[in-house]
């Protein structure tokens, strides 16, 4: 069965930072000092996650509160593993764990050639454009109805 888990330890975190490594420095060519941040930490205000399929971690996220909103970063899935909905799980936790926390805002950049599948799952651009490590991005938000 597909799940996912909330990162708590070192070893972990590693686990999801070699996961980001293959796909955003390896396969899509992002320059390795622009991929890890300072965000890549266990700490208050900023939550990772592993997703896994058959035993195995095959895919991550990780979520900032920003004001209002819960930004959701660093969304990717090891290749050979693309084919079995994953990246509907990552989004679907990460927007729960939100959820937990009260933020029912959600934003992400997400890349361009992803857009038709964040507006499967309810996001709408609200921005041109831009280049973010050589990629073309654009802004999507969902916001779940309060109350």
């Amino acid at each position: 069965m597909d799940s996912y888990k909330i990162i708590q330890d070192k070893n972990d975190l590693e686990k999801a930072k070699a996961i980001r490594l293959a796909v955003f420095v390896e396969e899509q060519g992002v320059a390795l000092e622009d991929e890890f941040d300072q965000f890549d930490v266990l700490e208050e205000g900023c939550q990772h996650i592993l997703v896994y399929h058959e035993g195995e971690a095959v895919g991550t996220g990780r979520i900032r509160y920003v004001d209002d909103y819960a930004k959701l970063e660093r969304i990717c899935m090891l290749e050979p593993y693309r084919k079995y909905g994953l990246g509907r799980v990552i989004i679907a936790s990460l927007e729960e764990i939100s959820r937990q926390t009260g933020k029912k805002k959600y934003k992400l950049h997400a890349q361009v050639q992803a857009r038709g599948f964040y507006e499967k799952l309810g996001y709408k651009g609200v921005s041109d454009e831009f280049e973010e490590d050589g990629i073309p991005h654009v802004i999507m938000e969902k916001q779940e109805n309060v109350g």
